[in-house]
């Protein structure tokens, strides 16, 4: 850690000020602090604002930091989050926004406690609050190394601080305060990453020489997209085969999270859930551009030997240190408002996300169903507080947060799509097919390995396709022990195929449940 910048110090603690302030006057929206109010804004957010937090909670600082680490190693990389996240929300918006909130929800969970009930719902609930949670304290590594890069400050210090606050006004105003925190948040986005191009292309010679000098640096990783049978030096076809697994889970996986279908289920209408997800991913896309573009001049880029040195071992700084070394102060400041910006606004969304699921189908569901009002205010209050503070403790203790926050991502992708999936739109749907999906694709996905856990492959997939494959089956596993080959689809296809199936061949033994508005 570098000398103290306090001036930029100054700026955050300006910074953190007004999000406290704006999230007290948004909180005076809520009547009562009333559970409807607190977790989907009394179902009365306009268009506008709802467009706004729902683009502000996916474009966040590992967003920004990853599109812009990414793009180092190839341009597919780079373009890999923005562009599947958006896909994500546009799929969300045409299929799923207008029926979730048509039947008034409230979460997630809650789809799957009328088809499947309470207690397997309670099940479900976990892998979505795992995620939503780790999600937080990655979101809060982020931010604290963005801080301790820019501003030499702490990095435990930056993470508490910042936790507090944001969680402040989360616990003040829920949805509300969220949303128009979220508001303000988002706005620092564009305008910092574009005040920090004209400082940086420069010094690669323009929009010109960067496209040149990266095509020039990467050769056949600059390509836009990898070719899915591609043999060529880069994109080989295990490498390939990984980038579409990945891709299929971002876009697919981006929709089963509650705090999507949270601004989903604050629109006034479902037409406007609908446009309000669909707008939002028009912009979610468009926001890529500008880290997309800093990530490629970054390779380019007058770095000392020190600084090359520490981008080689911690890549994810390449944006922090962008801003710090290679722009002048004000415009620093500036790119680093956006990513407090992204990384606060997305924070909020997830501890508003876990407290809510856990409040209203665990606490309200399981273990006090006749909480009065006041009681559920304490308890939504109560959760968001014990999830952040869940959240920063991971931050602070763990190292490979952001590796298992990836993990729990591809699970609520391989668990929670087939099951949102059918309890939505098939009306056969019943538990115990739930509880097969569930099992199977669990299995099938850990057996392409978890380096998280330090768990080897156990099923050979690529020994057992190995006359379909091309090269040997070696080459089909990571350093790792992980499968290269496309098992997050696999495992999700299961499910998809078994539910339906399982459900149907035991409809006389577990009757389904009706899809309709829960009490």
């Amino acid at each position: 850690m570098g000398e103290v910048y306090w001036g930029g110090v100054a700026a955050v603690a300006i910074l953190f000020a007004l999000f406290l302030v704006v999230g007290w006057l948004a909180s005076r929206k809520v009547r009562q602090g009333s559970a409807s109010d607190m977790l989907v804004a009394g179902r009365n957010m306009p268009l506008w604002i709802a467009t706004l937090t729902m683009t502000a909670t996916w474009v966040d600082g590992d967003y920004l930091l990853g599109t812009v680490e990414g793009t180092r190693s190839s341009l597919a990389s780079g373009i890999q989050g923005g562009l599947c996240f958006g896909i994500s929300l546009m799929l969300g918006g045409i299929f799923f926004a207008k029926t979730m909130r048509r039947l008034e929800f409230t979460t997630l969970i809650d789809p799957f406690e009328v088809r499947f009930g309470k207690h397997w719902a309670a099940v479900l609930f976990v892998p979505a609050m795992l995620g939503e949670v780790i999600w937080s304290a990655s979101l809060l590594v982020a931010i604290g190394a963005t801080l301790a890069i820019v501003l030499g400050l702490d990095q435990a210090t930056a993470i508490l601080v910042s936790a507090i606050v944001v969680t402040t006004y989360t616990v003040i105003g829920g949805m509300w305060s969220v949303a128009w925190t979220d508001a303000i948040q988002l706005a620092m986005i564009p305008v910092g990453m574009l005040a920090a191009l004209p400082f940086a292309l420069p010094l690669v010679g323009g929009l010109e020489g960067c496209f040149a000098g990266y095509q020039e640096k990467l050769g056949l990783a600059a390509q836009l997209i990898p070719p899915i049978d591609s043999r060529d030096a880069y994109w080989t076809v295990p490498k390939s085969s990984a980038w579409w697994d990945l891709s299929v889970m971002l876009m697919l996986g981006g929709i089963p999270w509650n705090c999507y279908f949270q601004r989903v289920l604050s629109c006034q209408t479902p037409t406007k859930a609908r446009w309000h997800s669909i707008l939002a991913s028009v912009l979610t896309i468009a926001l890529t551009l500008p880290p997309l573009l800093l990530g490629m001049a970054s390779l380019n880029l007058p770095w000392t030997a020190e600084q090359q040195a520490l981008l080689h071992r911690q890549p994810s700084l390449t944006l922090p240190l962008i801003l710090r070394e290679m722009t002048p102060t004000i415009i620093g400041m500036l790119g680093m408002a956006a990513v407090v910006g992204a990384v606060t606004s997305s924070y909020s969304a997830s501890i508003l996300s876990a407290g809510g699921m856990f409040s209203w189908n665990v606490y309200r569901r399981l273990l006090a169903p006749q909480a009065s009002p006041s009681a559920m205010q304490w308890a939504i209050r109560l959760s968001i507080a014990v999830w952040s503070l869940g959240a920063v403790v991971l931050a602070l203790r763990v190292g490979s947060v952001q590796r298992l926050w990836f993990f729990c991502a591809e699970l609520i992708f391989v668990l929670l799509f087939p099951q949102l999936l059918m309890a939505l739109f098939d009306p056969k749907a019943n538990r115990i097919g739930s509880i097969t999906a569930f099992v199977v694709s669990l299995i099938l996905r850990f057996g392409g390995g978890e380096p998280v856990f330090g768990l080897p492959a156990f099923i050979p997939y690529p020994e057992l396709l190995a006359s379909w494959l091309p090269g040997s089956p070696a080459e089909w596993y990571d350093n790792n022990g992980s499968v290269l080959l496309p098992v997050r689809i696999l495992s999700a296809t299961a499910g998809v195929i078994l539910l339906p199936v399982v459900s149907r061949l035991t409809n006389r033994l577990d009757l389904p449940r009706e899809l309709r508005k829960i009490d």
